[in-house]
């Protein structure tokens, strides 16, 4: 989404990242679902992800945070209406203290933050996805917040993005916590997904067959997925609001299919794209799996 509407002439600037599209040129944001959903996509995600303090402050969260997350519920659900096929929305509930840093988190803030995102999206979603999680508890805290004030039983996916400017034999999130460890975990709290998304494609692949021989054990029925960014591996130390990162030459949506193919063939049901990966990816996506 960030990348697509910049690419478009949006307003977009750090640190409101994708948000200020949704504060100033909201019908943009509805040009981009529309532009996926032609490509391919049968699930779009509310651009909710940076309407956190983090990127939007304090202030304006505090007295906009409702009116916004309504507002990116609105313009996907029109984008979905106005579909030829079935389109699913998904709410999507992002790093609370910022991309990638799991060192940052608060667990004592991150109801207070999350609690009116949630009330807003839930009416508004067909499921959850808890997306590019970097620390365990958080998303533990957040599959039990939704619990609590979504009565309706949507199916919940959590995505976690791994630690990939050191790749190892033992794929890690980057709080350091182990593939192994986090699968389990969210297996048993109840999570109908587990997904890897703003992370190297190369990284991911471990990681998915991982995910299938856990999940093996414990609860076979919880679908796996995959959506790689298109950046270069990122560091401990990464920042997600100083500046825009460069993407990778080398991703096109030829060489993004392959990974895709395997993806697939590890047993991942639910694909699609993360930063950088545009319509034209989805679109090769759709025509070949």
């Amino acid at each position: 989404m960030g990348r697509e509407l910049e690419r478009r002439g949006a307003p977009f600037k750090q640190p409101e990242w994708s948000a200020l599209a949704m504060m100033e040129a909201p019908e943009i944001v509805k040009e981009v679902h529309k532009a996926f959903i032609a490509a391919g996509s049968r699930v779009i995600t509310t651009n909710s992800y940076a309407l956190v303090p983090f990127h939007i402050g304090e202030d304006v969260f505090q007295q906009r945070v409702t009116e916004l997350v309504i507002e990116s519920a609105r313009v996907a659900r029109e984008a979905a209406q106005e579909a030829d096929a079935e389109v699913k929305i998904a709410g999507s509930l992002a790093p609370l203290f910022g991309s990638y840093r799991a060192d940052l988190y608060e667990a004592d803030r991150a109801e207070q933050i999350a609690r009116p995102i949630i009330e807003a999206l839930a009416p508004r979603v067909d499921l959850w996805l808890n997306e590019t999680q970097s620390l365990l508890a958080e998303t533990l805290q957040m599959k039990a917040l939704v619990d609590e004030i979504d009565d309706q039983s949507k199916p919940y996916w959590v995505s976690f993005t791994l630690e990939d400017s050191e790749p190892t034999d033992q794929p890690r999130l980057r709080s350091g916590e182990t593939v192994k460890e986090a699968v389990a975990a969210m297996a048993k709290a109840g999570v109908d997904g587990i997904l890897f998304n703003c992370c190297q494609p190369e990284i991911i692949a471990d990681a998915i067959q991982i995910s299938k021989t856990v999940l093996s054990d414990i609860n076979d029925k919880v679908q796996l997925g995959a959506y790689a960014n298109a950046f270069p591996p990122q560091p401990k130390n990464a920042t997600a609001n100083d500046g825009l990162d460069e993407l990778r030459k080398d991703l096109s949506p030829s060489s993004y299919l392959v990974w895709a193919q395997r993806w697939k063939e590890q047993g991942a049901t639910l694909i699609g794209g993360c930063c950088g990966i545009g319509p034209e990816h989805i679109k090769a996506l759709s025509e070949q799996l």
